[in-house]
């Protein structure tokens, strides 16, 4: 006789916790974002330092952030399995120690090389954190409303510990060197575990789904050559065979992609998920965020430093507005999220990142000042009101045994968002330089800035229409085949 399994059962074996507890909990996995966030952007503010420690190119300096972020984009959907499989404590413990390992290496990197290949150790353990806190976080606060607002702390978090890089960053490299912004992780990382294991109980999906092997390696080769494609083009040439070989290799990964997921039962990318406007609107939101997020760093600390000639520690004392207003926002959007819906956050986020762009498109070695902190003070604004909806978007009217993979899914939009803004706009910022780098830089830049406002644009748009009744019928029945696809699967199981 089959067993059956309710859809809308509990994804997680763990009893109800005390109030007390899951706000532990809560903040555990608080934790564990803050530092995989704070390394997305602390590394920017060092990139000149490193650059001449170690002698890298400006396509080097890419790859530092890019091999992070691009690791932990093709391995979060494969961690978030691997929770719901073994047992969701212990994956995100094995994550803090790779995450923690990887941060000691970096201090103790000898060379690019080095440096890079450390990084990419981070994100591995990175990958583990992100989407398994998301799954610990939605299957403890089983309360609607409640874990609507634990997910805008959750949203918050992000939006405050990637806008605190800078600042941090350039603290620490101008006092004590660039090996310190990866110092600061060791004991977050340590104090996290320890918590974690007195804390956190142990849980797992009671259906797991299957490991995807073929699907990972599509999304990793996707990625990757993408990416490097992008990031190395200015150098080798937009037209040469290796460039255009890369991107042969890219379409044709994702042109397997999307028919092999289709046909599997439990795909690694579930495609049935943008059946659902919300879901679908979300995840073009995160990547255009995020990519005006990476550009917007990884250009200001070139121009900073490189045209203005200001230290680390000054520069991140610039981004301070931005810093500020990002913390100030992010747990004022996740309070409105919870109380009135992601519409207003996501119009406003647009507009102030759009409004930030199009001030930068004049950017010159003479800008004003008071220029650049308007620019900052609306970016930090607009930053912090998106990330809190994009995550309660996207796990919108899912069944909530999915929604960690919902999470999971928003969590990589983000990742591939910030590499595809790194590379892209790095490579057409490079390829337009003429002369010196540091004379040539801002009128090269122009036309990023330009794609940043339009970045800005989209959220405007998208916001729009992913919190119309009609986006919200489409979630409400992708949500009902969902779950009717998963009492068939149980059934037959």
């Amino acid at each position: 006789m089959p067993i059956t399994r309710s859809a809308t059962a509990p994804a997680a074996t763990a009893p109800a916790l005390s109030p007390r507890r899951r706000m532990l909990v809560l903040a555990i996995c608080c934790m564990s974002l803050f530092i995989v966030g704070l390394d997305n952007t602390i590394v920017n503010i060092a990139l000149p330092a490193i650059r001449r420690d170690l002698n890298a190119s400006v396509s080097g300096l890419q790859w530092i952030i890019d091999a992070y972020t691009v690791v932990l984009a093709s391995l979060l959907m494969l961690a978030g399995s691997t929770g719901d499989r073994v047992g969701r404590r212990r994956t995100f413990q094995t994550g803090l120690t790779l995450f923690t390992l990887g941060s000691l290496m970096c201090s103790l990197a000898p060379s690019l090389g080095w440096l890079i290949a450390a990084r990419a150790l981070q994100a591995v353990g990175g990958s583990m954190l992100n989407p398994v806190a998301m799954s610990i976080i939605t299957n403890t606060f089983t309360e609607p409303r409640e874990r609507a607002r634990a997910i805008g702390v959750w949203g918050a978090v992000v939006g405050v510990s990637m806008a605190l890089g800078p600042l941090v960053g350039g603290t620490l490299v101008g006092s004590v060197g660039w090996q310190s912004i990866f110092w600061i992780n060791i004991p977050v990382g340590v104090a996290a575990f320890v918590l974690c294991a007195l804390f956190v109980p142990e849980s797992r999906s009671p259906r797991p789904r299957r490991a995807d092997p073929v699907g990972q390696l599509l999304v990793i080769v996707l990625l990757a050559t993408l990416t490097y494609a992008f990031i190395e083009a200015p150098a080798a040439g937009w037209g040469s065979p290796r460039t255009l070989g890369c991107f042969a290799v890219a379409a044709l990964a994702l042109a397997c992609l999307a028919p092999y997921e289709l046909r599997r039962a439990e795909p690694l990318i579930d495609l049935r998920f943008f059946r659902s406007v919300p879901f679908a609107g979300a995840t073009v939101i995160a990547v255009c965020a995020f990519a005006a997020l990476g550009g917007f760093l990884f250009l200001n600390t070139l121009y900073l430093q490189d045209v203005l000639g200001l230290s680390a520690l000054h520069a991140g004392l610039y981004t301070l507005p931005m810093a500020a207003l990002t913390v100030v926002c992010a747990p004022l959007s996740g309070r409105i999220v919870g109380n009135a819906g992601p519409r207003v956050p996501l119009l406003l986020a647009g507009v102030t990142m759009t409004g930030s762009g199009l001030i930068m498109t004049g950017l010159s070695a003479d800008t004003p000042i008071w220029q650049l902190m308007a620019a900052y003070v609306l970016f930090g604004l607009g930053f912090g009101m998106v990330n809190a909806p994009i995550t309660n978007t996207a796990v919108s009217g899912m069944p909530r045994a999915q929604a960690g993979v919902a999470a999971a899914v928003a969590s990589t939009s983000r990742q591939i968002g910030q590499s595809l803004g790194v590379a892209v706009l790095g490579a057409l910022v490079t390829s337009a330089v003429v002369g010196p780098f540091a004379t040539g830089f801002p009128a090269a830049s122009h036309v990023a800035w330009w794609v940043i406002a339009g970045c800005g644009l989209a959220i405007v748009l998208l916001g729009i229409l992913t919190t119309t009744g009609w986006a919200r019928h489409s979630a409400a029945r992708t949500a009902e085949r969902l779950a009717q696809a998963s009492d068939r699967t149980a059934d037959t199981s």
